[in-house]
């Protein structure tokens, strides 16, 4: 997938998981920009969820933007530094 496609689906994923689990803020977010099993970490630390609860529900949100977490996987989340 193009990066610049994900970067700007970034946002828009970035909102409806903010939509959906409240307890994580946007600088949480922005930090773990992409890095979908530290967002999960964060999503078992704060709502007490399973890894595959937590995976599970960000596949969800990917979804609705045709995504998936091995599409940021491997182009998305290795730029991450540099974004």
């Amino acid at each position: 997938m193009n990066e610049d496609i994900l970067k700007g689906k970034w946002n828009e994923i970035k909102g409806e998981i903010r939509s959906r689990w409240g307890k994580l803020n946007d600088d949480e977010l922005e930090g773990m920009r992409g890095n979908f099993t530290s967002i999960g970490g964060l999503l078992q630390q704060r709502y007490g969820m399973k890894q595959d609860e937590a995976r599970d529900g960000l596949n969800k949100i990917l979804s609705r933007f045709n995504t998936r977490l091995e599409d940021f996987k491997e182009d998305f989340r290795d730029d991450s530094a540099q974004l």
